[in-house]
């Protein structure tokens, strides 16, 4: 069984966190107190921490609030920033201090597959990205820390792998289960290439509805959606009971992933037909309709009030199927 648990993205607003530094950040986040009190609320069994609440404050002030956490796995959240001469010192620093061994990032910051958009720029990223990681990892490994690296609507199992392989030991894969859809591959095939190197989940859940370009990914409750739930977790079989996974309830904006556009696959690796047709398969048990509207309170511009109950309404429901699933205790 998963130690599940939180992360705050699945309600991003309703902590302050989606728009912030924009006029569309939530004035009455509950921000990271909030976080911990609705995790305690949900018998959350593992925290995943958003790396910038951490970075406003000292050692002491970070060990001061680890002391008052449930004694459960805690992770911290960062992502590379691609600016010349980044470090993960900043994960370095707070993950111990929290009482944490692993430091969750993700490589680049491209979105529903769609790579060719950054042109030239990509092979630039791509090389930035595995330069920082390999040099990273080791500073981790000597601070007795491990990285996951996700896959971020970006990159590929195999690519992931890769990556991971040439870092080191000490570098494995946050496995988000809504996310492989978005680089046009199957969830089942990634986990059972990846297995082996998983050392986190994002428990993320999707509908779709179908366009001429390809198909929305459109956020729903854990469970309610088009990924395989149950073959992801006898898949990974006896990881399954060790790893951590947070509920990560999708993005308040749809994400367009459109694989039947031709340069869309410029600079993937090959995908056989069987798994995309697969893919395509799976998206279509939980598919709206061509026409409905698919747009979260979020995307209607309503009321932040609206927007956060609208988060915590689905991650409730979230955690209500995955204790019919028997993957959380009722």
């Amino acid at each position: 069984m998963f130690q599940v648990g939180l992360n705050p993205y699945g309600f991003a607003h309703a902590v302050g966190l989606q728009g912030l530094g924009t006029p569309r950040v939530n004035p009455d986040g509950v921000g990271l107190d909030g976080f911990i009190a609705i995790a305690r609320d949900v018998g959350a069994r593992c925290l995943e921490f958003d790396g910038r609440w951490l970075a406003r404050m000292s050692l002491d002030e970070i060990h001061r609030l680890a002391a008052t956490l449930p004694p459960v796995p805690r992770i911290c959240s960062y992502w590379l920033q691609h600016q010349p001469g980044e470090t993960l010192d900043e994960g370095i620093r707070a993950v111990p201090a929290i009482g944490g061994s692993l430091i969750r990032i993700h490589l680049t910051p491209v979105l529903e597959g769609a790579r060719a958009r950054q042109g030239a720029r990509w092979d630039t990223m791509l090389r930035h990205a595995r330069a920082t990681l390999k040099r990273e990892a080791r500073k981790a490994a000597d601070a007795g820390l491990a990285i996951a690296i996700e896959n971020h609507q970006d990159l590929g199992s195999e690519e992931l792998l890769a990556f991971a392989e040439e870092a080191g030991d000490n570098v494995g894969l946050a496995f988000d289960t809504g996310n492989a859809f978005a680089v046009g591959e199957d969830p089942v095939a990634f986990a059972r290439r990846a297995a082996h190197r998983i050392r986190h989940v994002h428990l993320k859940d999707y509908v779709s509805q179908f366009t001429p370009e390809g198909f929305r990914l459109i956020r729903c409750a854990i469970g309610d959606g088009c990924v395989p739930l149950r073959e992801l977790g006898e898949l990974l079989g006896d990881e399954a009971r060790s790893l951590t996974a947070s509920i990560e309830v999708g993005a308040l904006d749809a994400r367009h992933i459109r694989v039947f556009a031709p340069d869309w696959w410029e600079g993937y690796q090959p995908r056989t037909a069987a798994e995309l047709q697969t893919a395509l398969d799976r998206l279509r048990t939980k598919r709206l309709d061509d026409n409905a509207d698919y747009r979260t309170p979020w995307e209607k511009l309503e009321a932040a009030s609206t927007v956060a109950a609208y988060e915590l309404q689905q991650l409730h429901k979230s955690v209500d199927n995955l204790k019919a699933l028997g993957w959380i205790e009722g």
